[in-house]
């Protein structure tokens, strides 16, 4: 089965990213691509949500599976198959843009071509909402198909790791089942031990396996909850007082509140509620 959409290039492009092409192979056994070098002036993200295929990378061919995506740079030769066992489903995009060279390369990913998705929902997601809306108008609101490019990026730049390693899929599955947890229990004192306890690990290993995932650790996690709820309520809460909304967000400090929160966005709780409350 087969879902692609080929788009108009805009001479003069007007926006930072937009979409060449975008779709998803699926029950494709004889899915193969080879392109030489130049022939492709787009960037290119093939990502697998099942099954099983293969990219050949200076002539080593490593395979892909669930989770996992290509990423490849304006120009670059391409080469890569599914498997005729496992029949992956893909979905990819072609994309370009005058400054997506430097947002990439800026935040490393010229360093490596394979990556892994940690939340492959959200970028399954994202890519979906591209292709309906492609399926749907075409080039009739194109300033929503860059939108859109630019939400399923953004997908990737903020869940893609290099792929590398041995892989933990179980492990990190733990972690991303216990987030919204965490999220909701976050203005609570964190324990550590008592979250090691909840997947069953030692509070070491917690903290390494987090990091993995998250790319952060379990309490800088626990801050950004504690801060997102806290710009809430200082916008909606108008009577409360600093002090009062710092406790429930989980800071018996006021001065420890203002530092974190200062650390954060660059001023004070009560600069942030001025600014949205006039």
């Amino acid at each position: 089965m087969k879902r692609q959409i080929v788009l108009l290039t805009l001479p003069q492009m007007p926006f930072f990213c937009f979409p060449e092409s975008v779709g998803i192979y699926q029950d494709e056994p004889d899915h193969s691509v080879s392109r030489s070098a130049g022939a492709l002036n787009n960037f290119n993200i093939h990502y697998v949500a099942s099954g099983k295929g293969y990219v050949e990378l200076d002539n080593k061919v490593y395979p892909l599976g669930p989770g996992e995506a290509v990423l490849y740079f304006p120009m670059q030769q391409q080469r890569y198959y599914s498997s005729e066992d496992e029949p992956w489903d893909v979905r990819w995009f072609h994309f370009y843009g005058s400054g997506l060279r430097h947002y990439l390369i800026e935040r490393g990913f010229h360093k490596s071509q394979l990556w892994t998705i940690r939340q492959r929902a959200a970028f399954e997601q994202a890519h979906e909402e591209l292709l309906h809306e492609a399926e749907q108008h075409r080039m009739l609101n194109p300033r929503r198909l860059s939108i859109l490019t630019y939400a399923l990026l953004t997908e990737f730049v903020e869940q893609a790791s290099p792929l590398s390693g041995p892989k933990s899929g179980t492990s990190e599955h733990r972690i991303l089942e216990i987030l919204p947890m965490m999220q909701q229990e976050a203005v609570q004192p964190f324990i550590l031990e008592e979250w090691a306890e909840r997947i069953g690990v030692s509070t070491y290993y917690f903290c390494k396996l987090f990091r993995s995932v998250m790319e952060m650790t379990p309490m800088e996690f626990i801050t950004r909850c504690r801060l997102q709820m806290a710009k809430q309520w200082l916008v909606e809460r108008k009577e409360d007082t600093i002090g009062t909304i710092a406790v429930d967000a989980g800071y018996p400090s006021v001065s420890y509140f203002n530092k974190k929160f200062m650390e954060h966005e660059g001023m004070t709780p009560s600069a942030y509620r001025r600014l949205y409350n006039g």
